[in-house]
């Protein structure tokens, strides 16, 4: 068995796992972060097109919510060789273990994202609206609230370099 200083790291280094002392095995779960990632990554795509804004605005989404930027670049790459409907099934059941005000702040985020462009694509709303409300029966209202004061953030908070997940 390895040792719990290994289990340390690698809780430390893929905040997706957790070592269960009581059980003796790694247990695989889902954080905020991984879980907000992994939508950004499917509804970027979700279109068929992803653009410099999206991008843009994905950098200054993992800056605000303290994922390192090349953590995050790294998950971008990652995601690719993924199965999207594998990915979409595990985050949906992340999404629904977290508290309320971290789920409308992950829908948020998305809605953030689907207007960079100036128009929220129709697959976009789709895929936004099949969450919050097929799934979470979030309040649009409350959304739109969170939404507005991320939108409000200073995009000067975030290096807005880009990173390519194309």
């Amino acid at each position: 068995m390895l040792n719990a200083h290994f289990y340390r790291f690698l809780s430390y280094s893929l905040p997706w796992i957790n070592f269960c002392p009581d059980v003796g095995r790694l247990v695989t779960y889902m954080n905020y972060q991984a879980i907000l990632t992994n939508l950004y990554f499917l509804f970027i795509h979700a279109d068929g097109k992803v653009n410099d804004t999206e991008v843009a605005l994905g950098n200054q989404m993992a800056s605000v919510e303290g994922i390192q930027q090349e953590e995050f670049k790294v998950q971008m790459v990652m995601l690719k060789s993924k199965d999207a409907s594998k990915v979409y099934i595990e985050s949906l059941a992340g999404l629904k273990k977290l508290d309320r005000e971290k789920q409308i702040r992950c829908i948020a985020w998305l809605c953030v994202v689907a207007n960079a462009d100036g128009f929220m694509d129709r697959t976009e709303w789709q895929f936004i609206y099949g969450i919050y409300h097929k799934e979470l029966h979030l309040s649009l209202d409350d959304i739109m609230i969170k939404q507005k004061e991320l939108a409000r953030i200073p995009r000067s908070l975030s290096s807005l370099s880009l990173i390519s997940v194309l």
